[in-house]
């Protein structure tokens, strides 16, 4: 199956954008298998076994959480992003590849702390 699927929030995606769902950015990936329909990958996490199957558009309605907002604009993605680099679950690498996928132009702020990610933060 191709083509594009409608979000709860009634946002419109293909493989090809990335939108926010319960606060990750994802991509939608069609399956060919006889339970699921599609799956949701996490932009960094994909095929780590993080994906998301679904057997259908109904049952992604019910997973749809407040922090689901669907496609975000640049300015929105940055924020995100700007929230995400407070996060210590979030470390360097992870908020770099984010960065460079993302439909944004957002660079870290430089907050003068040499700290790097969570092991550096942790001391390890």
């Amino acid at each position: 199956m191709a083509g594009s699927l409608d979000l709860p929030n009634g946002d419109e995606v293909t493989p090809d954008d990335v939108f926010l769902y319960n606060d990750y950015p994802y991509r939608l990936v069609w399956l060919d298998d006889d339970t699921h329909a599609f799956e949701l990958c996490p932009l960094y996490w994909g095929d780590s076994g993080m994906d998301i199957p679904f057997r259908d558009r109904e049952a992604l309605v019910d997973q749809w959480e407040p922090e689901s907002r669907g496609l975000l604009s640049p300015e929105e993605w940055g924020d995100w992003l700007d929230a995400a680099a407070d996060d210590p679950r979030f470390d360097d690498d992870e908020l770099a590849h984010l960065a460079a996928k993302l439909p944004t132009d957002w660079e870290p702020e430089d907050t003068g702390d040499d700290s790097g990610g969570l092991r550096d933060r942790l001391g390890l």
